[in-house]
Formats: structure tokens, C-alpha cells, sequence
């Protein structure tokens, strides 16, 4: 009993240090076109630790994303995405990504701002 109550103490701080997950949700647009686009897309976000779920909407372009905050931040997300060949708001694919993408799934392009 008293070896168990010691096991406990000592592991006490261990479970106080534990980070708390930031579980966020976002929505964005993902320029694309097809089914192949939607599964690159996906595929891209859930290979990020810390995404629990990822959608993107191929009529709407809209991409909505479920992720701990503390694991991977949304500017991540979407430099990912970017370099799976897809443009964001916040960052545009390198041009020989995009030039390597499938004949449908070329979009067309607007630069961001810089």
C-alpha cells in the first residue's frame, strides 16, 4: 500500500505536465478541381500530426480541418497543403509542383500578395 502511494506521488508530476490539447476548427479555401485533388488535399492535412479531421468540398473549394493547435498551427496546415501543389489564402504551391499536378487537376492561379 505505502509502495503504491509512492508510485503515485512520484508519477503525479508527470500527469500535471501533460500539455492540454488545443483543439481547434477552421475552414479555408483550397483551390482545386477533382476527386484526385480532394484525396491529395486530405491525404496532405492528415499526415500532420494533430489532425483529427479534414474535409475539402469540391463544388465549394471549402477545406474544414479539426487539429490540435499545440501539435501542428494552422499556418502549417496550409504551407502543407501549398506544397502538395493546392494554393491557400495564406500560401500559393511552387510552380513545378503545380506544373506536376494531373492535366485536371490544373486550376487557375491568383499570387498572393506579398
Amino acid at each position: 500500500m505505502k509502495k503504491t502511494l509512492l508510485l503515485l506521488l512520484a508519477l503525479l508530476p508527470l500527469g500535471l505536465m501533460a500539455q492540454k490539447k488545443d483543439i481547434q476548427k477552421a475552414t479555408f479555401e483550397v483551390n482545386g478541381v477533382c476527386g484526385m485533388c480532394k484525396s491529395r488535399i486530405e491525404k496532405t492535412a492528415f499526415e500532420l500530426k494533430g489532425v483529427k479531421s479534414a474535409n475539402w468540398d469540391i463544388p465549394t473549394h471549402q477545406f474544414n480541418v479539426l487539429f490540435d493547435a499545440n501539435k501542428t498551427p494552422l499556418d502549417s496546415i496550409h504551407a502543407a497543403i501549398a506544397t502538395a501543389g493546392h494554393d491557400t489564402p495564406k500560401a500559393n504551391a511552387p510552380d513545378d509542383v503545380y506544373a506536376n499536378l494531373p492535366m485536371c487537376c490544373l486550376y487557375e492561379r491568383t499570387k498572393l500578395k506579398q
